[in-house]
């Protein structure tokens, strides 16, 4: 099938946020892609050993998901520890599968710094948000791969349509 679409496993009910909740995604397509089986379901950090629930995480210094990849930046939880190897990891274990089951589509909710594709917190950890992708985001993006945030699904619809 084509238009198959990777999408992170809290937007379709899925508890596996960091503080061990789903936020799911209430759209029609959500349900017509499911029936059509063009959903691939995937939480990036739970596939790269993450615990939930598990300490918020940021991408430190107001930097973003690109300066990750390139060793520029590290990603941090709040109680400090450097968690910057397992989200690289996690980016290249959803990297792989939207490869492996021809994911042209990413649906990813925004803010994480996993997932994030509008906006990242600044590493702060007070809340503060700027423009930037996370680390899986960001390599999914780089890889050709179309990333949309939770807040785009109707932009994503036009382009599946597009695609037809």
């Amino acid at each position: 099938m084509t238009g198959k679409i990777l999408v992170s496993a809290c937007l379709i009910g899925h508890a596996v946020r960091y503080d061990g909740r789903a936020k799911p995604l209430a759209h029609p397509a959500i349900e017509r892609w499911r029936a059509e089986g063009r959903l691939v379901t995937m939480c990036p950090e739970m596939s790269a050993g993450m615990p939930v629930p598990r300490p918020p995480a940021e991408i430190a210094g107001g930097a973003s998901g690109e300066d990750v990849l390139a060793g520029r930046a590290r990603v941090v939880e709040i109680t400090g520890d450097d968690v910057t190897a397992t989200f690289r990891q996690a980016a290249e274990n959803a990297l792989r599968l939207a490869q492996e089951t021809g994911c042209a589509y990413a649906l990813l909710i925004d803010g994480s710094p996993s997932c994030g594709s509008g906006f990242i917190y600044d590493g702060s950890f007070s809340g503060a948000q700027h423009s930037g992708r996370g680390v899986t985001a960001a390599l999914l993006m780089r890889a050709g791969i179309q990333v949309f945030s939770d807040r785009e699904i109707d932009r994503l619809v036009e382009s599946l349509a597009a695609a037809v």
